[in-house]
Order: structure tokens, then C-alpha cells, then sequence
């Protein structure tokens, strides 16, 4: 199948925490690597897709590989009107953008039900997260320590990134240490046979093709 297809693997990545930590920005950085001032309220799920090549091993086990990976990064509605739905997709993704806002301490706060939720409903008991402050570039207005985030990243086992959609701070990076993680458990899934998916190598995170349609489920 992966023959007829111009990429090698389908990964799909789910954001999620308050409305208004800025969920929808953080992607729109990492897809077309703008800065969008428009604020729109999530209604549900929309999504957006890049493509980004992934160094692996070959089926040799040894020779380093290039494999197209299509991103689909889910963004979901933050409202608790919207829980039941948005949950529903928990199940399907294969990783976590679980984030909240640095300016606001209820919303680091509620990152302990967020990670209830998801731990209650995805594919596993030990997904792949990586915690994500957002709104970095506003320091006056911060409302959540720096150690504090990280003692609950270290809590969870989980990593952690401060980022801005504004200037782009470790926006690729945190969307690239998520990937590499997932790689690394299919690959384990799989055993490293020949031929199944890449061993998890440090990746080389280079846009191939972008695509900037942002999608809306029709709920």
C-alpha cells in the first residue's frame, strides 16, 4: 500500500488542554510557520497536515533511511460543551500535544483532568505526551513557574517545552521530540523486523510538502 501512496507513514498527533491556550496558533506556527492574529474558537475538531521526513534505519537495521511522514496534527475544542466529542478521538491518535497557557495558572492547573481524560480514553495507559507551555514570549504577564511546569513534566515522565507561536520558540521542536517518540514505539511494536516501520533515530525534521487547508469535521 505505502507503494501507491508519496508517503511512508500516516501519523496522526492530537492537541489539546483549555480553550484558549492557544491550541489552534500553535499549530498554524508549526504547519506554515506564521504567526495567525486572528483568534477563532475551535468548534469541535479541525485539523491541520504537513509533511516531514523522518531518518530511520533501513531494513538492513543499519543504513540510515529517509521516510516521508504525513502529519496530521488534530486540534480540538478546549469547552467542556464539546468533551464527550473530542474524546472520541483520543483513541486514534497515536500522540499528544498536551498543553496549556503560561499566563494562566487555572489552565496549568487543569492539566492534572487532562491527562486523567486522556489517560481514561487512549490507546494505551502510557501514551506518548509531550507538556507544552504556550504564550512564552509574553513574560510579564506569566502566571505559572518555570519549575512548577517542569516538576509535573518530571511527574508524568513526560517532556517539556516552552513555546511561542509568536516567534516560533521551540514550536518545530516540541512537535518533533512527539514524533520521534512515536516512532520509537512502533518501531519496538514491531521489533525492528525488515521491512516494518523506522527504528526511531533521531529525526531530521525538514518540510517536504505543506499543506495549509485547515479541515473541519462535520459534527
Amino acid at each position: 500500500m505505502a507503494a501507491e501512496r508519496d508517503y511512508d507513514y500516516l501519523i496522526k498527533l492530537l492537541a489539546l488542554g483549555d480553550s484558549g491556550v492557544g491550541k489552534t496558533t500553535f499549530l498554524y506556527r508549526y504547519t506554515d510557520n506564521k504567526f495567525n492574529r486572528k483568534f477563532t474558537t475551535t468548534v469541535g475538531i479541525d485539523f491541520r497536515e504537513k509533511r516531514v521526513i523522518y531518518t530511520g534505519k533501513g531494513a538492513d537495521g543499519t543504513t540510515e533511511k529517509n521516510f516521508k511522514v504525513h502529519l496530521q496534527l488534530w486540534d480540538t475544542a478546549g469547552q467542556e460543551r464539546f468533551r464527550s466529542l473530542t474524546t472520541a478521538f483520543f483513541r486514534d491518535a497515536m500522540g499528544f500535544l498536551l498543553m496549556f497557557d503560561l499566563t494562566n495558572q487555572q489552565s496549568f492547573l487543569n492539566v492534572r483532568n487532562w491527562m486523567s481524560q486522556l489517560q481514561a480514553n487512549a490507546y494505551c495507559d502510557s501514551p506518548d505526551i509531550v507538556l507544552v507551555g504556550t504564550k512564552a514570549d509574553q513574560r510579564e504577564g506569566r502566571d505559572v513557574n518555570a519549575r512548577q511546569a517542569r516538576d509535573l513534566a518530571d511527574r508524568y515522565g513526560i517532556p517539556y517545552f516552552e513555546t511561542s507561536a509568536v516567534t516560533g520558540a521551540d514550536v518545530d521542536q516540541a512537535v518533533t521530540t512527539l514524533l520521534e517518540q512515536v516512532m520509537k514505539r512502533m518501531e519496538q511494536s514491531t521489533h525492528g523486523g525488515p521491512g516494518s516501520e523506522p527504528n526511531g533515530s533521531p529525526i531530521t525534521s525538514h518540510e517536504v510538502e505543506e499543506a495549509s487547508v485547515s479541515r473541519r469535521c462535520a459534527c
